[in-house]
């Protein structure tokens, strides 16, 4: 009944049937294939045969195969699709699903087998891979209260409980937040010194809301040139207060929601024997403790700071140059910063757009990795997608011809989007039904959208953005492990960002910018004169942006080294918690936890650090690259081998 959601498909690499997917039938496919999981770990837990590998860390690895499908799907189209179907039915599968993992992890019988294998791992002829999945399976097992009383297993059940439906429901304030505000510009004088790119964008939004003149969203490609470029002071004030004071009041306030998600976690650390929750998340990532990152952050807080503050003195002495001599608000930063730089560099972010078509950057992303890892790209018009904006790509080896993977990509924002970019799976790589599979991919994301007057023209921020999540997806696609769980992505979480990071380092490299870099209307390639004041401009303003990462990092840090349990005001902590990493006037009634995505419903609570861990591990990587060649097949090789396939 529910073969498209539960099992493969008959398409090519078994592709999922979205054009088939019924919203109506997530809850009963997840009902059903949870059963036929538990009927398979009643199999391994009544098995008198000895404890092995392949009888009890294989086989559990592998009961859930059919539950697995139906959540990746319904998960990520919670995050990219979201209807009110989707919406309505997120709490339930958030339940089932945390349900269904206390079931199999607090199973004292089922623990026991998995305990027998752990315990014999160093006498046994296992193999490197062999060996992480068993680790691997017994820490998941410890890590959420095996090895508890039955009182305590019951507190973590319920603790699980109540955390699956306080996450999705932080999300969906989030979303129907950002949905909600609308700027709606009739008088064209407003429009001024806004881009023709941004207003023809308006204009659009507009048509499609049904309503004359502008409508100025709080979507990330609305915004960002709003605030980067409107001369109306005071429409700039409105709108930035409005993006900062998201999800911080009325039926969509999240400030309750997220105190006692991080009270829970807490709570949850706690009767694990871990005295809190970033000791209990650290235990498992590359920094082992709060008080290393701590260390690290400080570190960089002390030279960001002293960097940042000159920063913010040059941008207000410009601005007093300007004729202005108040002091300079968070609304004003990107507009007066923008005008610096175009004065001290001779460019403006709106000249280069031109450049960075949509499809040529994403056809560049292509041919970037064809010169790294010979990949190639076909184009899949007849496998079936979720959302007229998305395509999907067979990828292979370029010598070989043999199948890697597929690669889905969505671009455009809409109201059943999430605001960011991201990158997911709905299959892992590795071993399924006993046979090995390749991914399915898909990178996410919210980029300015094409009008009836130009395609989509991308800034190059975005263009940043797009070869960040493609690293990801490189991660994901290259992956040539055995076990799902082991693959791809899923390593150490202040690891996972060195793919998406250093690929990041070529959209600066003419060898790479001369591949797409040209102008949609005339062909011409953007000139070296103008590669030249963009890499002379990269470090503009860098101490002020390394402190905004930093910020973020520590209210993070916050939230989750410390007992939340007398957190009032949130407002108040924030102030508190991020004293030292601020440096624009703090504006009452705004703030960012309440919208923190990341760390109140993603999964980097107590990881927030891993962006500027990985940059100083990007940072020594692409020194081999800049040293031997940027597509040198030999290091590139090694790159693959020891990274990503890994």
């Amino acid at each position: 009944m529910f073969k498209v959601l539960t099992e493969p498909s008959t398409l090519d690499y078994n592709a999922i049937e979205f054009n088939q997917v019924d919203n109506d039938q997530f809850l009963p496919a997840a009902k059903e294939s949870i059963a036929q999981a538990k009927s398979e770990i009643e199999t391994i837990k009544n098995s008198t045969d000895h404890p092995t590998f392949e009888n009890t860390i294989l086989a559990l690895e592998s009961c859930s195969e059919s539950f697995d499908q139906v959540a990746a799907i319904f998960f990520n189209l919670f995050s990219c699709h979201a209807d009110d179907k989707i919406q309505a039915l997120a709490k339930d599968m958030s339940q089932l699903s945390s349900a269904f993992s206390s079931d199999l992890l607090l199973d004292e019988k089922l623990f026991q087998k998995v305990k027998v294998v752990f315990d014999s791992m160093d006498s046994s002829n296992y193999n490197p891979e062999q060996k992480r999945l068993i680790e691997k399976t017994y820490k998941g097992f410890v890590r959420n209260g095996a090895l508890l009383s039955a009182e305590q297993k019951e507190k973590i059940r319920s603790i699980d409980q109540e955390m699956s439906q306080l996450t999705p429901q932080f999300s969906e304030n989030v979303l129907k937040d950002t949905n909600a505000f609308e700027y709606h510009v009739t008088d064209q004088e407003k429009l001024a010194g806004l881009p023709d790119s941004s207003i023809q964008a308006a204009k659009k939004t507009a048509e499609e809301k049904k309503k004359s003149g502008w409508v100025f969203t709080l979507q990330a490609p609305s915004y960002i040139p709003f605030m980067t470029y409107s001369e109306d002071r005071s429409a700039r004030e409105m709108i930035w207060k409005a993006a900062n004071s998201g999800a911080c009041q009325g039926e969509t306030n999240n400030q309750d929601i997220l105190k006692k998600i991080a009270l829970l976690r807490h709570q949850r650390a706690q009767v694990l024997g871990y005295k809190t929750h970033a000791d209990f998340v650290l235990s498992e990532r590359m920094a082992e403790s709060p008080e290393k990152v701590y260390q690290f952050l400080n570190q960089l807080i002390d030279a960001s700071s002293t960097a940042a503050k000159k920063d913010v003195e040059e941008v207000q002495a410009f601005r007093t140059e300007m004729g202005s001599h108040e002091d300079i608000m968070p609304w004003d930063y990107s507009f007066y910063a923008e005008k610096l730089k175009e004065k001290k560099y001779q460019f403006s972010q709106e000249e280069i757009r031109p450049y960075f078509q949509l499809e040529n950057v994403v056809e560049g992303a292509f041919t970037h990795a064809k010169k790294l890892y010979n990949l190639s790209f076909k184009k899949r018009s007849d496998l079936p997608i979720y959302h007229k904006d998305v395509d999907v790509f067979e990828v292979s080896h370029q010598d070989t011809g043999d199948f890697v993977g597929l690669f889905y990509t969505d671009f455009f924002p809409r109201s059943t989007k999430k605001n960011g970019a991201w990158m997911t799976n709905y299959r892992d790589q590795g071993l399924r039904q006993g046979e090995l599979h390749r991914p399915h991919v898909s990178i996410v994301c919210n980029f300015t959208k094409p009008t009836d007057q130009q395609p989509s023209l991308l800034t190059l921020d975005e263009v940043r953005t797009l070869f960040h999540e493609f690293g990801h997806a490189l991660h994901s696609l290259l992956s040539q492990c055995t076990y799902p769980s082991l693959s791809g992505t899923h390593v150490y979480w202040n690891f996972v960002e060195l793919p998406s990071q250093i690929n990041e380092n070529w959209v600066l490299e003419k060898e790479t910018l001369q591949d797409f870099a040209k102008h949609y209307q005339t062909g011409e390639v953007l000139p070296d004169a103008m590669i030249e004041k963009i890499k002379a401009a990269s470090q503009f303003q860098a101490g002020y942006f390394s402190l905004r990462q930093l910020n973020f990092a520590l209210l993070d840090m916050e939230w989750h080294s410390k007992d939340p349990s007398s957190v009032g005001d949130v407002a108040e902590f924030e102030k508190t918690a991020t004293e030292k990493t601020s440096v624009l006037p703090r504006i009452e009634g705004t703030m960012t936890s309440p919208r923190f995505s990341h760390i109140f419903a993603g999964g980097y609570s107590s990881g927030y650090y891993s962006y500027k861990w990985a940059e100083v591990l990007d940072a020594d990587a692409f020194e081999l690259f800049k040293e031997k060649g940027l597509y040198d097949p030999e290091t590139a090789k090694k790159f693959r081998e020891n990274i990503l396939e890994r």
